[in-house]
């Protein structure tokens, strides 16, 4: 891998391009980028992949059809155009400034993990918060290096936070990362977060869940057809007072065969011992994990799965995960209950402006966990993909822009939580015959009512709101409990940027 990288950079002054940073998946701009792609206004650069990349998005907006359009969205393109600056020759800087201020009745990020007083989706506690950050980019040709630190009081109080809690403020790098890019391919790494699938819902197994999970990536081909692979250490792991080491591969096929359809198949492995390395039987893009598990005889926890898009007047999308799928049901072993997950979705244009999506996601309850119980992934105890197994969701949103940078989305969605979680150990042979395949023990349905939204009045300045009402029955998993809970989230934020060239 080493050589590879090396190769990689060594090669760098063959490449005529000039790279283009990436833009992170909770930056301002992207709620209104992914309305006017699901309005089809704007051409998805890269579907079933997150994040994008600036001159991409760019020229994305450039090509708009401004002629067909309402002058609110035309004014909404327009400032979305200027965030962005015109990419220009030579080496380049950049740096973006923000600073805010925010209220919650929760901690977390999500308000859907966040609807108890304990347990997996403990909410923490109500909070104002203050942050503020620096993001700087400097870009050399075909290469591009970005950081992006900044502090957080928000942090300390949210349960799924792994750092300090005990200052007044805690500060991360949300992303830090060397990109070289190429007509044909990326080598990649750092800190970055990424989600492989729908764009709508969190990846099954790759999306933007855990904090600071820096990886080494690559990609290799065209705009049609992609190679794609990433490559992380999972947090290590004490187990009987010895030390576990923890590994994380993904190779991806990702296909566009028009401008209507969108594929990729994946396969993922997830590796732990004492005296475990990352073999390069598993690292080799090329590769399928489950294969080399079978005939290196090595053990692994081994995923298949499945994105597909198709885009049109009314767009469908899904993604299928394969964990542990039992055929035969001759001993004991074989009754294991299935381990799965997917997500159904479609959306569509709704008048002027308008979009609807609904989708329905589902994980099952043994989905991510393993005999092994340190072959979970899992970093710092968050899924790299979902936070949570054996439950279901259906929701549907509404996305609205009834003034220029003005988003609306009301929402509807109804949840249903199993005891089962994919921190808990596997079950035992024994217990196959009690353990439920989706939804173990008393379940816990909740109907949430909300509406959030995005508002940018002028460049600098940008307003955040969620608000819901949270029904939950069997509160606690304790049947016949009941709670109406309100939920909300209130974030201004004061931005400023500078760039130039370099000496």
């Amino acid at each position: 891998m080493r050589v590879l990288i090396a190769f990689a950079l060594g090669a760098a002054p063959l490449a005529a391009q000039q790279a283009s940073a990436y833009i992170p998946l909770d930056h301002w701009t992207m709620p209104y980028l992914e309305h006017l792609i699901a309005t089809g206004v704007v051409r998805d650069p890269t579907p079933l992949t997150r994040p994008l990349r600036e001159a991409d998005v760019v020229r994305a907006l450039q090509h708009a059809d401004t002629l067909t359009v309402s002058s609110t969205v035309n004014a909404t393109l327009r400032r979305l155009l200027a965030a962005f600056p015109q990419q220009q020759e030579g080496p380049r800087y950049r740096v973006d400034g923000q600073l805010g201020v925010a209220a919650a009745t929760y901690a977390r990020r999500d308000p859907l993990a966040a609807l108890d007083s304990a347990g997996p989706r403990q909410a923490g506690p109500k909070h104002g918060y203050v942050s503020g950050g620096l993001a700087l980019q400097l870009t050399f040709g075909p290469v591009v290096a970005a950081t992006h630190p900044y502090l957080d009081t928000r942090l300390k109080y949210d349960p799924d936070w792994y750092g300090k809690k005990d200052r007044k403020i805690a500060g991360r790098t949300a992303e830090s990362y060397v990109s070289a890019q190429w007509r044909y391919g990326e080598v990649f790494f750092g800190r970055l977060d990424r989600n492989w699938g729908p764009s709508i819902v969190q990846g099954l197994l790759l999306s933007d869940d855990p904090y600071g999970l820096d990886h080494l990536g690559i990609t290799l081909g065209t705009s049609r057809v992609q190679l794609q692979a990433i490559a992380t250490q999972l947090d290590d792991r004490d187990s009987a007072g010895v030390l576990v080491h923890r590994y994380m591969t993904q190779h991806r096929l990702w296909i566009r065969p028009s401008s209507s359809w969108t594929l990729a198949l994946w396969d993922a492995s997830v590796l732990s011992g004492a005296d475990r390395e990352f073999e390069p039987w598993y690292l080799n893009i090329l590769n399928i994990g489950y294969l080399e598990q079978l005939n290196t005889g090595t053990n692994v926890n081994s995923f298949f799965g499945l994105d597909f898009e198709r885009r049109g007047h009314i767009t469908l999308f899904g993604q299928l995960m394969l964990d542990d799928i039992q055929v035969d049901r001759k001993t004991a072993l074989d009754q294991k209950p299935s381990s799965y997950a997917l997500t159904l979705g479609t959306k569509g244009r709704a008048g002027a402006g308008a979009v609807w999506s609904l989708f329905y996601t589902r994980v099952s309850n043994l989905a991510y966990r393993n005999e092994n119980n340190l072959q979970v992934p899992l970093y710092h105890f968050l899924g790299t993909g979902r936070n949570f197994d054996d439950y279901d969701q259906a929701t549907l949103k509404l996305g609205l822009l009834p003034r220029a940078a003005l988003l609306i989305e009301p929402e509807l969605t109804l949840l249903r939580q199993g005891e089962g979680d994919p921190r808990l150990p596997h079950p035992l042979v024994p217990d196959y015959p009690t353990t439920a395949a989706f939804l173990q023990g008393v379940v816990e349905r909740t109907v949430r009512v909300a509406l959030s939204g995005s508002y940018a009045p002028v460049a600098r300045f940008g307003l955040r709101f969620d608000g819901g009402v949270h029904r939950i029955s069997n509160y606690l998993h304790m049947s016949g409990q009941t709670r109406t809970k309100f939920v909300g989230s209130l974030s201004i934020a004061y931005r400023f940027s500078t760039q130039g060239a370099l000496p």
